[in-house]
């Protein structure tokens, strides 16, 4: 089974690349995004908690969606792996997933970092957002807040990764095809 965690700033191509890579390898695609939304269409039991804490305009804390992940998982007893999207964001996130990767004789095989220069990602993001409907999209204060917030919780999972020789960046500047290639060269390594 391989297990990797995709991760990356926004805009750099996250979604585009899973859909190539879960195709390639038979991975399922957890995306929290896709994740929650599903539960709080559904009116799932994590769903209406999920949306009592975003109509407070809170963060869903750690554990729900930690139950929400492991329900996916759950689901799909009999898959090549999973390929995991906009998950773990914190060092905490990714000690909760090893244990309960650990819990089924798993683990993460790798994960993937899309690094792209923020001022070309800014440009992607603005020029996404005339079509995507997003806000957080066509505001670049909005766009550079998020890299701020990733910079601060997200990055500090390479170091984490790389303590277990698991992390991998991957250059996500180029065409879609140059980005995958590089992206299975590593996948193809593991």
């Amino acid at each position: 089974m391989i297990n990797i965690v995709l991760f990356g700033k926004p805009g750099a191509g996250k979604g585009t690349q899973a859909e190539f890579l879960k195709k390639k390898y038979n991975l399922v695609h957890l995306s929290t995004g896709d994740i929650f939304r599903f539960n709080i269409k559904n009116d799932t039991e994590l769903g209406k908690l999920a949306k009592t804490y975003m109509d407070k305009g809170d963060l869903v804390p750690d554990a729900v969606t930690i139950q929400m992940l492991e329900s996916e998982v759950d689901k799909n007893p009999d898959v090549a792996g999973f390929l995991f999207d906009g998950f773990p964001r914190t060092i905490a996130q990714a000690k909760a997933l090893d244990l309960f990767l650990n819990g089924k004789k798993q683990e993460i095989t790798a994960t993937i970092a899309l690094a792209a220069d923020d001022n070309i990602l800014v440009a992607r993001l603005l020029e996404r957002g005339k079509t995507s409907g997003r806000p957080d999209d066509q505001d670049e204060v909005k766009i550079r807040n998020r890299y701020d917030e990733y910079n601060l919780k997200t990055a500090p999972l390479m170091d984490f990764y790389k303590a277990q020789d698991k992390f991998h960046a991957v250059d996500g500047i180029g065409s879609i095809e140059e980005v995958t290639a590089r992206l299975e060269a590593v996948i193809n390594s593991l």
